[in-house]
């Protein structure tokens, strides 16, 4: 596929090409080439595409598999239903492809990030950027970052919780060390904060009942909710982003698409597309409100 810019590059070429075969040629008859001929020449000269992929015309993005909502949602990335398949669309378009040339393959996380060959052309599912895995893939700029949320269960006399002050009183878990822990002290104080190990640890606090509620990242608060946690609900977000994991769409090390996918990203923020995007499919259709 040629983007609108490189077709409009071939074309402002050829106009050129054209007008110096004008201007240097013989003034007989004989000499100057007539419509039809150049009309010929110009439909039988090679065309180029415009980026180098996979399979030639074609993007081929990877995901998760199973691919879970609300970045995916149903498992099913082609429709382009949910954050990070309509992300996945929007930079498709930002680099000239139309939505019917984008291909659809699945990979593990870990091995998306692992050195090697890949089959795809981009992979989107989650990946924090970090300088570790910088070393065997390449990352665009972000598309995401993540902010800090509140998660309860849905029979807890906080699941109505919409505002901080709501939240006075409740016993709220958090994973010692991580930006969650951070977020809680400065947003809700530490007098009802129980510090546990690990995530995991926090998660099973909530089940066991020992907790009302815990702090985690809005990722990982939405598997949580919806997998882990019997009865699970997001009570909401956190305002403000500063100290999250930034997500990057990851690209096979050095790759030529890398520069042209960070302009897309890029643009995409500068645009106001991405911050649409998010409040569709992670703040309003998941129902997750800024607490106050």
């Amino acid at each position: 596929m040629i983007s609108t810019r490189v077709r409009a590059g071939l074309f402002a070429t050829t106009a050129f090409s054209a007008m110096m075969l004008a201007g240097c040629s013989s003034s007989s008859p004989e000499a100057e080439p007539t419509a039809a001929s150049s009309a010929d020449a110009t439909a039988t000269a090679p065309v180029e595409t415009a980026l180098e992929t996979v399979t030639e015309g074609k993007l081929t993005i990877a995901t998760g598999e199973p691919a879970y909502e609300p970045w995916v949602v149903g498992d099913a990335p082609e429709t382009g239903e949910g954050f990070e398949a309509a992300v996945a669309y929007a930079v498709a378009e930002e680099l000239g492809f139309d939505d019917s040339d984008v291909v659809w393959v699945r990979t593990g996380f870990d091995e998306a990030i692992a050195p090697g060959a890949k089959d795809w052309d981009l992979n989107i599912q989650q990946f924090s950027i970090t300088d570790e895995r910088k070393q065997a893939v390449d990352f665009s700029s972000p598309y995401y970052t993540t902010t800090q949320a509140v998660v309860a269960t849905g029979d807890s006399p906080f699941a109505g919780a919409t505002t901080i002050a709501d939240l006075a009183g409740a016993k709220v878990g958090v994973a010692v060390g991580t930006t969650s822990y951070d977020v809680a002290v400065e947003k809700l104080g530490d007098d009802d904060l129980a510090v546990y190990n690990s995530v995991a640890d926090v998660v099973a606090a909530l089940n066991a009942g020992q907790i009302d509620a815990f702090v985690t990242d809005l990722p990982g608060a939405f598997y949580s909710a919806y997998v882990e946690v019997d009865n699970g609900a997001i009570l909401g977000q956190f305002a403000g982003s500063e100290g999250g994991d930034e997500f990057g769409i990851v690209l096979p090390k050095d790759s030529a698409l890398t520069e042209p996918v960070t302009e897309a990203v890029d643009a995409l923020r500068d645009n106001g597309v991405l911050t649409s995007l998010e409040s569709e499919w992670l703040s309003e259709a998941v129902d997750v409100p800024v607490l106050g």
